[in-house]
């Protein structure tokens, strides 16, 4: 099953002959007149995924990157690449006078997305895409992949298998949803509204303070990574930049938020992006309800499919919770790796090591993790 899902990601490239069929434009986040332009493409494409957003994907630039869009009008649709150019010079591991970058997408899920492309035209982008990254000095390039694969555009490089995410269908009548659920489902959701749990709807950010509290403190009791801790002005930046892409859900005992959730909206696809809440609150529900009262949010406004994402882990927690409210709605999670320069690439792994002993500690790259020179450790202390 799964390699029969990865055959049909990575198809086969023809090759070009002729004219091209598209001219690429690398639109650059940091020109307005570009980010006019990507936004007037973005806005035509009936979709609008939010992670193809300028505003989403600059959320996770870090200072000294790029965030560029390959784009393109074609005759009957348009292909929309965001991604962000990571010089190597930034990295503490290399030297300072390092040259050439990477290329990676935003958290969450990414393109190459396409609408009405046809293989010759697939080609041309991949031909223009490919001497664009190679002439910018990349060593790799890492694709997160939409869940969906019809708004893709197939990829030029390994398609790889990380792990199962969850996708609850949103088609069904507002009965059969119900009756989808798995019974402790429904048997939480009534136990939050019989204790007299409410949900709010805030999608101007204006409970942003009590988000924060319940999301921080779920952070820390689940002892999760650095990069999981975003900081306010993150959160600000949605507000401000992506308004009626979002929409925060707040669930209320009494007078007190007791767990918030943040959803990305797109014109077909909702996605929980963020969320927590109290431990003292547990024993109400309140998480139950509030995926039920965001599917029934997202259904009302036309949404078609609600990603609930993956777990942290195999088969953990959070993962069987997720697939409690869709359990038909298993999907792969699929990512797409490009190494361009594989000399450069053991290079640095050699040098990421070399400066890891330089800070006491033994470093090599975890397995199958891409790109390598950017793993965690595997290792210890020396």
């Amino acid at each position: 099953m799964r390699e029969s899902l990865l055959a049909n990601r990575r198809l086969p490239i023809l090759e070009a002959s002729g004219e091209e069929e598209v001219r690429i434009t690398f639109l650059d986040a940091s020109r307005s007149e570009d980010v006019r332009a990507w936004l007037d493409l973005w806005t035509g494409w009936p979709q609008r995924e939010v992670t193809a957003h300028p505003s989403y994907v600059r959320l996770f630039a870090r200072p000294g990157d790029r965030v560029v869009c390959a784009a393109a009008r074609t005759l009957r649709g348009g292909i929309l690449y965001p991604v962000i150019v990571r010089p190597m010079a930034s990295e503490p591991w290399a030297p300072p006078d390092a040259r050439g970058c990477d290329l990676t997408t935003a958290y969450g899920y990414g393109g190459p997305y396409a609408w009405n492309v046809g293989d010759r035209e697939t080609c041309s982008f991949w031909a223009q895409f490919d001497a664009w990254a190679r002439a910018s000095g990349a060593v790799t390039s890492f694709a997160r992949l939409s869940l969906f694969p019809e708004q893709l555009l197939p990829f030029c490089g390994d398609v790889r298998y990380r792990a199962p995410n969850v996708v609850r269908d949103l088609t069904l009548s507002e009965d059969e949803l119900w009756r989808d659920y798995e019974g402790k489902v429904r048997r939480n959701v009534i136990r939050a509204q019989r204790a007299g749990v409410t949900v709010l709807f805030d999608a101007q950010g204006v409970r942003l303070d009590a988000f924060l509290a319940v999301y921080e403190s779920t952070m820390d009791r689940r002892e999760a990574l650095s990069q999981y801790y975003f900081p306010r002005r993150f959160f600000e930046s949605i507000i401000t930049d992506l308004a009626g892409q979002f929409v925060f859900l707040h669930a209320v005992a009494g007078s007190q938020v007791i767990a918030s959730d943040l959803l990305l909206l797109s014109q077909e696809h909702g996605y929980f992006f963020l969320g927590g809440g109290s431990a003292e609150s547990f024993s109400l529900r309140p998480n139950d309800l509030l995926k039920h009262e965001a599917f029934l949010y997202c259904r009302a406004r036309g949404i078609k499919r609600f990603v609930l994402g993956g777990g942290y882990r195999p088969e953990d927690g959070v993962l069987r919770f997720k697939r409690s409210f869709a359990p038909r709605g298993e999907c792969p999670f699929l990512v797409g790796v490009r190494t361009y320069d594989a000399e450069a690439t053991a290079d640095l792994v050699t040098r990421r090591r070399e400066w890891e002993r330089g800070q006491g500690r033994a470093w090599d790259p975890v397995e199958e993790f891409f790109p390598p020179y950017r793993s965690e450790s595997r290792g210890g202390s020396l």
